[in-house]
């Protein structure tokens, strides 16, 4: 009975055992926009004291004040593992920082300065006419070009594109389909300049065929095909085997399989690709001023005669070197942008559209 009483009166004497949490220190939410606005104020004022004009400098510094501060914080009060996370976290803001930056001055740039003959007269003239130190005249002309001559590049590369890359998924094996994906592979890297040179020696030069929309819709298709095989390509092997079985197990053949059950399913992302494509190729210039030569007046017929394009048109307005021919240039290249713009947006638009719908 003692010896009991004794253990009791032990075990209530003594301290309280230490207790453990499993959560860690945690920087508040408001640190890393705190250190961020600190990092600018350092960055400017290092700046200005250094007597450095370059407002990219100040960027710079500031974004190495952030990064390495916000480390040296987060390992002080959250230790070593989760600094290095938040180090990893800075750098990806910092790098989509830097990309973006320059992509918001490019915009406005145009913007402010195509805004300023950018109107309903200047959409729907061409510069037949008007000399190139006046103001006035118009894109109308470049526009018909652009869109004509693309549509033709799409027309002759889109279906060969889908053609390739479904024989590359579904039937490519051997030498042959090596081959294939080899010169799909060294076309992505060909420049334009290149497939301009290839049209004007073969088509023009040995054909004895004039300058034409025709002739740049060629080699701007050259540089679309590798685009749309690969795109292609992706989204067809996306596309899961046991559709494929099951159709083949209720004997449907081969290519009605691909045709009914492998396109619908895919169709979305081969859109989008197709569409990226083509907004890729709009503001190929290289290409056009070799083979489509330019015109100042509207020409419909891509197939006989020179013809412009938007990418010419600024090229030229802008090498006319005077204030009215820079203001024209700036105003297309914010037409350019809206066009290529466009052709984003809709090529999403079919991706959501297309795309495969959860639930029943």
């Amino acid at each position: 009975m003692s010896d009991v009483t004794m253990d009791s009166t032990v075990v209530a004497d003594s301290a309280p055992l230490p207790s453990y949490t499993l959560r860690q220190p945690r920087l508040p939410r408001w640190a890393p926009a705190a250190l961020a606005a600190a990092a600018v104020a350092v960055g400017v004022g290092t700046g200005l004291g250094a007597g450095l004009g370059s407002r990219i400098q100040w960027g710079l510094i500031a974004a190495v004040v952030f990064v390495a501060g916000m480390f040296a914080l987060a390992a002080r009060v959250e230790g070593l593992r989760q600094a290095k996370d938040r180090l990893a976290t800075s750098m990806v803001w910092v790098c989509f920082l830097l990309a973006v930056v320059p992509l918001v001055s490019l915009i406005w740039e145009t913007v402010s300065r195509g805004a300023k003959v950018l109107d309903g007269n200047f959409l729907s003239h061409s510069m037949a006419g008007v000399l190139t130190i006046q103001p006035g005249g118009g894109v109308y002309h470049a526009i018909i070009g652009t869109l004509e001559q693309v549509g033709i590049a799409t027309a002759i590369a889109a279906p060969i594109g889908l053609l390739t890359a479904i024989y590359l998924v579904e039937y490519g094996r051997g030498k042959l389909a090596k081959a294939v994906t080899f010169f799909v592979d060294v076309m992505t890297g060909i420049p334009s300049i290149v497939a301009g040179l290839f049209v004007l020696s073969f088509w023009i030069l040995m054909m004895d065929n004039g300058y034409s929309g025709f002739a740049g819709s060629m080699a701007l298709a050259i540089l679309m095909m590798p685009v749309v095989v690969r795109s292609t390509e992706e989204m067809l092997k996306l596309v899961p085997n046991e559709l494929r079985e099951a159709s083949y197990a209720l004997g449907v053949p081969k290519w009605r399989t691909i045709l009914k059950v492998v396109l619908p399913t895919a169709i979305g992302g081969i859109a989008t690709g197709v569409m990226l494509s083509v907004a890729r190729i709009a503001g190929e210039s290289a290409p056009i001023v070799l083979l489509v030569f330019g015109s100042q007046v509207i020409n419909n017929n891509p197939f006989e005669g020179a013809q412009s394009s938007l990418p010419y048109y600024i090229y030229e307005q802008w090498a006319a070197g005077n204030e009215a021919s820079y203001d024209r240039a700036w105003a297309a290249a914010l037409v350019l942008i809206a066009f290529v713009m466009i052709l984003n947006l809709v090529a999403r638009g079919i991706a959501r559209w297309k795309a495969p719908k959860a639930g029943r």
